[in-house]
């Protein structure tokens, strides 16, 4: 097992997954050094979940991809980038920002089943096409793995949070196909113009729906 010691943690109510395009106002001084750190060397951080009893086991790395605003008083809006999942293994306060001892996961199922990737391609499809009211790009879908797919749907955190703790890409479309399912049932009982509501680019669900 390879772990990695000072790695940036920036816990969060929230959950990123790879792929994912996250903004972030940056404002704690904490967390200003952690950008800080992240620019010169350049290093990831992770974006990990605060629970109520903790920080979650598992968390996405990010990298940042644009520095949209700096303020004078040290401020910063940018746009981060999920790269890969970790187990956090050990908590550290002895830096500037705060940090943990974390281990970079690995598939150990990473081949998905052609017919299952096919099916939750076209629950995809649907979604977005009831969800946006526009034919979405088939091939553009085909290239996408679950982490893609759901990157662009405003899923709760607990589902996220369910789909980054899988360790097979067969068991993330298992559970991927659920939840697109189930999102489009739910749109189906709302008013088209509600249903094409739409924050940050994602597909929003509505209140009550699944990962919403």
């Amino acid at each position: 097992m390879s772990l990695s010691r000072d790695f940036p943690l920036f816990p969060l109510r929230l959950v990123a997954l790879p792929s994912e395009l996250v903004p972030l106002h940056i404002f704690e001084e904490r967390f200003k050094a952690l950008v800080e750190r992240c620019e010169t060397e350049p290093t990831e951080f992770g974006i990990i979940r605060a629970e109520d009893h903790g920080l979650a086991a598992i968390g996405c790395a990010c990298e940042i991809v644009e520095i949209l605003e700096r303020f004078d008083d040290g401020r910063v809006n940018l746009i981060a980038r999920g790269t890969r999942a970790f187990r956090l293994d050990a908590e550290q306060d002895d830096l500037a920002y705060p940090a943990g001892t974390v281990e970079f996961l690995g598939d150990d199922e990473p081949d998905a089943d052609p017919e299952l990737l096919a099916e939750v391609h076209e629950a995809y499809a649907e979604l977005i096409r009831q969800a946006t009211d526009r034919d979405p790009d088939l091939d553009e879908i085909a290239l996408m793995g679950a982490y893609e797919m759901a990157a662009t749907v405003e899923f709760n955190a607990e589902a996220k949070q369910n789909l980054l703790d899988l360790r097979s890409e067969p068991a993330r479309l298992e559970l991927l196909q659920r939840l697109l399912r189930a999102a489009v049932r739910r749109l189906d009982s709302m008013e088209r113009a509600e249903a094409r509501a739409r924050s940050n680019g994602k597909v929003r669900l509505g209140p009550g729906a699944p990962g919403g």
